[in-house]
């Protein structure tokens, strides 16, 4: 067996249910809600896209899903198990470079099964494997700071995979590149996904991005968030960028969610605003009978 294949065996997909979740902060007179009765699945071995409005509420779900925060009221479940808090099978990307900057390539990329005290021949062989996987290969001895945008989200991308977490969540992982090295990232991001077929959650406010990537794209309404729409991302894998452009499927995809997008967008107007809501209720209603 390929090496490869090796680690495609060893892959647990793992999968989380979001049900009737609730999330306010502060005291009961002054609470603010972010997330109402918001259910959702992320699927097994599936590449799962949450998008929605800037501030709608999506870092806040990432955080409940992570563990590193509870709901209020609801539940939520990594493959039947209620999730208690913060662990390995649950692994976060976040916008925000998290590696070590006193660490080598190889070092950070190390850095969980060392922490662990699991460092075997099996574990220096996987991130070998992994190092050239992420085509870092020449930079292992490198400093964060001596790499690019894309080479540090490739580096924390082996970091995570190395630890084999059962659903890797992505919490809009490539906002910071500059517009080829972010399209780029989708195309090698998408090609390991296709590879492995771990469970993936990847959070975007980008639609192109949402599109080229996803499996099944979560369409979020304004805050407080909960799902508005579901749609099936059937466009044919391996993906190109001209994909976004040239297939009838696509756009027809990219339409239908902008539409909601937009709708929930201008609600974030409408506050205080008679003839924006009027205008807001006008355009829901014609959106439905789209």
């Amino acid at each position: 067996m390929s090496e490869a294949n090796s680690i495609r065996s060893g892959i647990k997909a793992g999968e989380i249910v979001a049900d009737h979740v609730n999330k306010s902060y502060g005291a009961v007179q002054f609470s603010k809600e972010v997330v109402r009765d918001c259910s959702f699945t992320i699927e097994r071995g599936k590449l799962t896209v949450m998008i929605g409005p800037s501030g709608c509420g999506k870092s806040t779900l990432i955080r409940l899903l992570a563990g590193f925060e509870k709901p209020t009221s609801g539940t939520i479940t990594l493959n039947g198990e209620p999730v208690a808090g913060p662990a390995r099978d649950r692994l976060v990307l976040f916008q925000e470079t998290a590696l070590f900057p006193w660490m080598t390539t190889y070092d950070n990329i190390l850095y969980g099964p060392r922490a662990r005290g699991e460092v075997t021949k099996e574990t220096l062989d996987l991130a070998e494997f992994l190092l050239n996987k992420v085509g870092l290969q020449d930079f292992r001895k490198k400093y964060p700071t001596q790499l690019s945008g894309g080479m540090q989200r490739r580096a924390e991308l082996a970091r995570a995979m190395i630890n084999n977490p059962e659903v890797m969540i992505l919490d809009e992982p490539f906002r910071g590149l500059d517009a080829m090295t972010k399209e780029l990232m989708w195309e090698y991001y998408s090609a390991l996904y296709e590879e492995n077929r771990r469970t993936n959650f990847f959070v975007t406010t980008d639609i192109d991005e949402a599109i080229f990537l996803a499996d099944r794209m979560l369409i979020m309404s304004n805050i407080p968030t909960q799902v508005r729409a579901v749609l099936d991302v059937d466009v044919p894998r391996p993906r190109r960028l001209l994909d976004l452009v040239e297939n009838d499927r696509s756009n027809e995809i990219k339409m239908r969610a902008l539409s909601i997008l937009h709708e929930e967008a201008m609600k974030s107007f409408s506050r205080g605003s008679k003839a924006a809501a009027d205008f807001v209720d006008a355009y829901s209603k014609r959106i439905g009978k789209a």
